[in-house]
């Protein structure tokens, strides 16, 4: 996976020459305050271009695309499309396993350090905003669009998995309980793959709300 440094995602990724150290962050400057303004779905190449007063093929050329520049602005320690290719290229059935083998091998990887410190940020209380809008509207909008159907759109699905894996980082990683931080990358698969899978395509106890039709 390739960390994701001060020259942005983009730019380790395809050899771009780093460009104008003032024009980069001129750019990455009107890009942090219009992610924070708007949101990372309703912000634009376009309108961050126009903010720091160059072209969009700028933007492009020095960050590749919007997803990239995020991943510079808020440092992600890795390039979120690598992950998300695994869940693309997974069956739906066996989602749940290949998120949390993704996940959890991201984070016991040399570029997890980076990771977990984004999550300790957050538990914090940090400014995090912007990570969380990354995690709503990128990553997790990727995962429910696959199981979406026409009567479950697939939010609290979704809200339950990133439950489940922020729970497994807290005790895994940042607070080292017992022998959850010890167990083995395959174990963990084989023992949460299943409930995650579950959250995403299984009984999660909707349908008999009070009020609900059967």
């Amino acid at each position: 996976m390739s960390p994701a440094g001060s020259g942005g995602p983009a730019a380790g990724r395809s050899g771009r020459r780093p460009g104008r150290p003032e024009t980069r962050d001129a750019i990455l400057s009107a890009a942090r305050e219009r992610f924070a303004r708007s949101g990372f779905d309703k912000t634009s190449i376009r309108a961050v271009a126009a903010d720091a007063g160059v072209d969009p093929a700028l933007v492009h050329h020095y960050f590749g695309t919007k997803q990239d520049l995020f991943g510079a602005v808020v440092e992600l320690p890795v390039d979120p499309e690598v992950v998300l290719r695994q869940f693309d290229a997974a069956p739906v059935d066996r989602l749940g396993e290949t998120i949390v083998r993704a996940v959890v091998g991201l984070w016991d990887s040399p570029a997890g350090t980076g990771a977990v410190a984004l999550v300790r940020t957050m538990v914090a209380g940090g400014d995090s905003s912007l990570t969380r809008d990354f995690l709503l509207s990128v990553i997790l909008e990727r995962v429910r669009r696959r199981i979406a159907t026409e009567t479950d759109d697939g939010r609290v699905r979704v809200g339950l998995v990133a439950s489940q894996i922020t729970g497994l980082v807290l005790t895994r990683k940042i607070l080292h309980l017992g022998a959850m931080a010890e167990l083995p990358l395959d174990e963990v698969v084989t023992a949460v793959g299943p409930t995650v899978q579950r959250y995403l395509t299984g009984d999660i106890g909707r349908d008999r709300r009070p009020g609900r039709e059967s």
